[in-house]
């Protein structure tokens, strides 16, 4: 039985996406998203009908499993509704994290509204955990361009504290008004080019290190994959509110393929 998919990049971070407001999806996740055997993609992403919402999206680690919310997944799923004739410019959807509302302009750029942060541990000067809809680590540090990534993140991410439920891990670089980062993905057990929670997570853990102060803020942050912008609202009382993941998406190609069942 043939399947037909469409595969959406945004800054690198590439996803294969099914229409499944008829539910009749039963392919098998971790061979569509190998890279040799199948499309070829970091997930998968479900869109489904959903009562209130436009739709709701439904999101796949390549290695199969079910995952925690993913931003630049839910930006390509915006523009992917609107290729499909759901939505014109705004969409209301539910994610596994709850409820998010986006927009999108003539030229896909996409500006999704993220989960409310209220907690941020702070382990030292440089090291940071948070939840931005997937549980990140974050670390400041030097010349992020030359260092053996999935290396020191597997060393956090298998690490007694993060082994069991994995964790995202970034690591940053500050050049300037931007911030370079890149990212260790749990579930790909690699290097991604680019995460859109991480890179919200990323911004929140800037703020905190450079002294939490309250107001609007936007940041500027550059992935393996091309450029996101992060802004946000922060209060002492309520923490980080009115979070935007703003960046481009594409559609890469479309096709048909057997759906490969589990």
């Amino acid at each position: 039985m043939k399947m037909k998919f469409f595969k959406y990049q945004g800054t690198g971070n590439d996803f294969v996406l099914i229409d499944n407001r008829e539910n009749s999806f039963n392919g098998n996740v971790g061979l569509l998203c190998d890279r040799k055997f199948g499309i070829g993609a970091d997930g998968l992403m479900l869109l489904e009908n959903a009562e209130g919402f436009d739709f709701r999206m439904v999101y796949y680690n390549s290695d199969g499993n079910e995952s925690t919310m993913c931003g630049n997944g839910g930006r390509c799923i915006v523009a992917f509704a609107k290729y499909l004739g759901i939505i014109n410019d705004n969409a209301s959807f539910i994610a596994i994290d709850g409820p998010h509302a986006a927009r999108i302009d003539s030229n896909n750029q996409v500006s999704l509204g993220m989960i409310g942060v209220k907690e941020v541990e702070q382990l030292n000067n440089t090291n940071f955990v948070l939840n931005t809809g997937s549980p990140h680590y974050v670390q400041f540090k030097d010349n992020v361009s030359h260092m053996d990534l999935v290396k020191d993140a597997q060393g956090i991410r298998y690490n007694n504290r993060f082994s069991k439920e994995g964790i995202n891990v970034n690591f940053v670089e500050q050049q300037g008004d931007v911030l370079k980062v890149r990212t260790y993905e749990r579930g790909v057990e690699d290097e991604t080019l680019s995460c859109g929670t991480g890179v919200t997570a990323v911004a929140i853990a800037f703020h905190e290190k450079n002294g939490s102060t309250e107001g609007h803020f936007s940041q500027k942050i550059k992935v393996q994959g091309g450029q996101l912008e992060v802004n946000f609202t922060f209060s002492k009382e309520i923490g980080y509110k009115k979070i935007q993941l703003i960046g481009p998406t594409e559609m890469v190609f479309s096709g048909e393929i057997e759906s490969k069942p589990l």
